[in-house]
């Protein structure tokens, strides 16, 4: 039996042998070459066999080979980036090799994405201006409330500086440097066609944080006057058109995405605690002849260890969750949309909560002929607004008090203050940072409503030309009260306080154009002509405002506001090509507004633009695969001067210091307001050069622009001879500011393959600011005009606009450095011997005036720029953001006001907490206009980051995809304030920005 079973295995074996020998006899190598149209080997290119993930890369020289595969007939798959994807089908049998060679064609779609222009599309490969378009998929990610968030760091020459870390709060955008001086500086926003006020409602936060960000498809920057111009005279700051998302097809498709995530501040500002504010005291007490004040400082100082920026702040969760069902009903395409945000601030209390939900139907009649487009937002928003004089008040109090001074008083809800000898509260003193938090009710709520109806009619009789109408509106309601109880010593003297408010806002629009498309051999010509009506008003009741107990009135209600303005315009393009290879666009726009008096109400904004697509020129070329060049001039406006009546002489309501008394009340008075009968809009003259190029079939683009922006008729207050006017000075066209700027975009695919693909895009812009006028007649020792207020004093200012230097320029005493490179400090609390010691002479009179104070620096960054990347490996994706500001100085306002001993002085009762700079400068007064404050701030942030993987593989019947990510991860800086990042370069008592760490999970069906 055994020998019978050893010859029955020894035939397995022998079998199991030759069956191996057969099958592997019996499999292939696919092989070949994957070629372009001009036959040129294409290597990266992925290479699959359909229905399967068996395939590979080809190599260098084009080839590739997928082995051991077993005979049948196959569907070969061969992708590219900047390629039509191409199959084969190929017969695998016997025991040959078959060879299957590849040949990939150019994709154009990229060249031919169509990109938002202003009352209409172009392709891209058709743009003659300077224009910039994200789309979605190349979004930040994370909890982004406001659109602005979806674009930083991503495009040459647009600078977002990210708002404070308050819920809703706005982010400063600015493209190609700002243009004005007391008119906006911000872009036009243009939203599915309705150009949208930037100005924000009583009651709300940003306006564009009321826009779901979720809900866009893309948002397309146009930057310079040659693009912009068709907007007119509110395009002088550039224009952003957003573009949301809408439904396509018949198959339903239904996403949810629900993001949850944790902030916390990473860094306060650096105070004494409280036992370093009592050795600090024992310190002083033991070295200062102030014996008398030392006593004083030490009988008021308390036991405590208070931490009150621990107190104020706190660990903050937001949560935002939208659902979107699109597709579509045989010609009636749809998507519906709603979504609902919680975001609580880090500090304690400040929340926003937001529903918003959206519909867009694009409906065909007519056999297409007639193609119409509805679109409505609404969105409700509910605040409550923490009240953020805490965050002052919780750096300058008094480290040893405790929070609490006795729990169960009903005097000032037990918190501790600073009391006089009667028991009242200290009018000189700061206020105790919880009890200003949690002692202030202060909520509001905002409804708006944002829309429009677009039918787009193309003639039946020629189909050439098409008919556009477009019926907008933008509505916003706010409402919102505050309420401070009687026993808080904030308002105690007032018995507390009771208010209310309510604004509304309406924005109307009527557009109508013709567009006109015909090719005709060589030639294509693109017309458009039409008509722009909008309207806007803006209205806001009195009320008045009462005590906490509503039995007597602290304050009239005085005279409602209402006011009004509308735009008229007319305008023009034409767009020519020739040979699809010479480019022309000509633009014309004419715009009466009501802000002017009718002989300077309309103003004409022209511009033209070439583009050579020279690309063309040098066909067939292996290694170049794009090369345009464009030229460009124009000229914009800016109407949006924050008045809409500065012409005519008006009469606002006075302040609470100019009211005259009858018997025992007071009344508000009407006071004249200065005016200008000849006012205008600035104009702004952009001159634009520049080359777009692509390399390796694209898998390198870079676009390189040069500009030069002249602002001429620039508003400035000047003064005016007395008698003249009601006011000694009035805002006039006078002045001028250039901005001359280097913009450079590289976006790369270093890596691609089968299961693989790394995208690294950076870009980086310089931009230079100057003032070239600035009166009638400039004077060569001519101040200019001091602006920048600061905290600390009376009216004081730290900057200044003077020609010949940037907008906003610090101006500041030269500090004397001793021998070891620090800060010399004064020698007596007054008089002028202690200043000559300090600050340099530098008019060399012998003494110390505010002659010598000097132009240093100015808080516009001259060069920033963006790095993004985004790497898959399989089901893994990974991507980062990270932006720099480089030559960046801001002003610390808090370590001038906070970083010397008069924070000390016992003499009025109270004695207040010191920075840690302090400790370094003794500094025995406030120093506000040394230079020693202007810090060199550059920096370089790593925005975003997350990571996700798709688990779609083992759901089968749905999508699924999860991730993680953080935001604000990290800040490189030499400053060692709370952020680098500050809008206007004052960084004084900011909201800081949290660290963000949260989850996503996207399911879609």
């Amino acid at each position: 039996m055994q020998k019978n079973l050893l010859k029955h295995l020894i035939a397995c074996l022998i079998l199991l042998g030759v069956s191996i020998t057969l099958s592997s006899a019996q499999n292939v190598t696919l092989t070949g070459t994957i070629y372009d149209s001009n036959r040129q080997p294409l290597p990266g290119v992925s290479v699959v066999i359909e229905g399967t993930t068996k395939g590979t890369a080809s190599d260098m020289n084009g080839g590739y080979a997928i082995k051991d595969v077993a005979p049948g007939t196959y569907t070969l798959v061969a992708s590219f980036i900047g390629y039509n994807t191409q199959k084969l089908t190929v017969k695998a049998g016997g025991t040959s090799n078959p060879i299957a060679n590849i040949v990939l064609t150019e994709n154009t779609v990229m060249l031919n994405t169509a990109v938002a222009i202003g009352y209409g599309k172009t392709a891209k490969k058709d743009l003659t201006g300077s224009v910039t378009a994200i789309t979605n998929k190349d979004f930040n990610k994370g909890n982004v409330v406001s659109p602005a968030q979806l674009i930083a760091g991503k495009i040459a020459g647009v600078n977002v500086t990210q708002g404070t870390g308050a819920p809703g709060s706005s982010a400063r955008i600015r493209i190609r440097g700002g243009s004005s001086l007391n008119a906006s500086n911000d872009p036009l926003i243009v939203i599915d066609g309705v150009p949208v006020d930037n100005n924000t409602l009583s009651g709300s936060a940003d306006p564009l944080s009321m826009i779901n960000s979720a809900d866009i498809e893309s948002m397309t920057v146009l930057k310079d006057a040659s693009a912009a111009a068709i907007y007119g005279s509110r395009a002088a700051n550039g224009v952003i058109i957003i573009t949301t998302k809408r439904g396509s097809g018949n198959r339903l498709s239904v996403e949810f995405n629900s993001t949850n995530s944790i902030g916390r501040i990473n860094k306060t500002i650096d105070v004494l605690t409280g036992d370093e504010y009592r050795a600090m005291l024992d310190t002083l007490g033991a070295s200062s002849n102030d014996t008398l004040g030392n006593f004083k400082r030490r009988l008021l100082a308390g036991t405590a260890n208070t931490d009150w920026q621990d107190e104020v702040y706190r660990q903050a969760f937001s949560s935002e969750n939208n659902l979107s069902i699109a597709g579509g009903i045989k010609q009636l395409p749809y998507r519906i949309n709603i979504g609902f945000l919680k975001q609580e601030g880090v500090l304690d209390r400040s929340l926003m909560d937001r529903f918003s939900g959206g519909i867009n139907l694009s409906p065909t009649f007519f056999k297409d002929h007639l193609k119409v487009d509805v679109n409505a937002k609404y969105t409700v928003a509910e605040f409550f607004f923490a009240n953020q004089g805490a965050i002052g008040s919780a750096v300058t109090f008094d480290p040893t008090q405790p929070v609490l001074a006795d729990s169960t008083s009903e005097l000032y809800n037990g918190y501790f203050e600073w009391l006089d000898n009667k028991k009242k509260p200290n009018v000189l003193a700061p206020r105790n940072p919880v009890g200003l938090i949690n002692q202030r009710e202060d909520n509001s709520s905002t409804n708006r409503l944002l829309g429009n109806v677009q039918l787009d009619y193309k003639m039946h009789f020629l189909p050439e030309l098409r008919t556009n109408l477009n019926l907008g509106m933008d509505k916003s309601h706010g409402q919102g009260n505050v309420m401070v109880p009687a026993t808080a010593a904030s308002d105690f003297f007032s018995k507390g306080t009771s208010s209310e408010y309510v604004e509304d806002k309406s924005n109307q629009l009527l557009e109508f154009y013709f567009n006109y498309l015909k090719q005709i051999k060589a030639h294509k010509i693109d017309v458009t002509a039409g008509y722009s009506y909008q309207d806007w008003i803006r209205e806001r009741p009195a009320f008045p405002r009462f005590t906490a107990a509503g039995d007597s009135v602290l304050a009239p209600a005085g005279i409602p506001f209402k006011t009004q303005n509308t735009l008229v315009s007319f305008y023009g393009r034409i767009n020519y090509s020739l040979l699809q290879k010479y480019l022309v666009t000509v633009t014309v726009r004419e715009d009466g507004s009501s802000r002017f008096s009718p002989e300077n109400r309309w103003g004409t904004f022209p511009s033209v633009a070439f583009a050579w697509r020279a690309i063309d020129e040098f066909r067939p070329n292996n290694w170049l695969s794009d090369l345009k060049v464009r030229l460009g001039w124009g000229i914009t406006g800016q109407q949006d001067i924050l008045s809409d009546y500065p012409y005519i002489p008006n009469y606002s309501q006075g302040d609470s210091s100019s009211m005259y008394q009858f018997g025992n009340t007071y009344y508000n008075v009407l006071r004249p307001d200065g005016y200008d009968a000849n006012i205008k809009w600035e104009q702004t003259e952009t001159q634009n050069i520049g080359i777009d190029f692509g390399f390796i079939k694209n898998r390198i683009a870079i676009s390189l622009d040069l500009y030069k922006k002249s602002t001429d008729d620039l508003l400035n207050t000047v003064p005016v001879p007395a008698g003249t006017n009601f006011t000694n000075n009035v805002l006039t066209n006078v002045g001028a500011i250039e901005n001359k700027g280097i913009e450079v975009s590289i976006n790369t695919i270093p890596i691609t393959g089968k299961n693989i693909e790394w995208e690294l895009n950076v870009n980086g812009t310089y931009n230079k600011n100057m003032i070239t006028k600035l009166t009638t007649i400039d004077k060569d020792n001519d101040v200019g005009v001091l602006t920048g207020g600061i905290g600390g004093g009376t009216g004081n200012t730290i900057q200044v606009h003077t020609v010949g230097y940037s907008t906003n320029t610090f101006y500041v005493y030269k500090h004397k450095l001793d021998a070891n490179g620090n800060p010399i400090q004064p020698l007596a609390v007054s008089g002028a011997k202690q200043d000559t010691v300090q600050f340099e002479d530098l008019n060399g009179d012998g003494q110390i005036t505010s002659d010598d104070r000097y132009r240093y620096k100015n808080p516009e960054a001259p060069f920033f720029a963006g790095l993004t990347t985004r790497f898959t490996y399989k089901r893994i994706s990974f991507a980062m953001g990270v932006r720099g500001a480089f030559g960046l100085y801001i002003y610390d306002n808090v370590n001038s006001q906070l970083g010397n001993k008069i924070n000390l002085d016992a003499s009025k009762n109270y004695i207040n907490n010191v920075t840690s700079d302090y400790l370094t400068t003794n500094f025995k007064r406030p120093l506000y206009f040394s230079d020693y404050y202007i810090k060199n701030a550059s920096y370089v942030r790593i925005d975003n980051i997350s990571l996700s993987y798709d688990f779609s593989q083992l759901t089968k019947k749905f999508g699924l995809r999860a991730g993680v990510f953080v935001q604000n991860a990290a800040v490189f800086t030499k400053y060692k304030g709370l952020d680098p990042e500050v809008a206007g370069g004052i960084d004084n008592n900011v909201y800081p920005r949290p660290r963000i760490m949260g989850l996503n999970i996207s399911l879609s069906l």
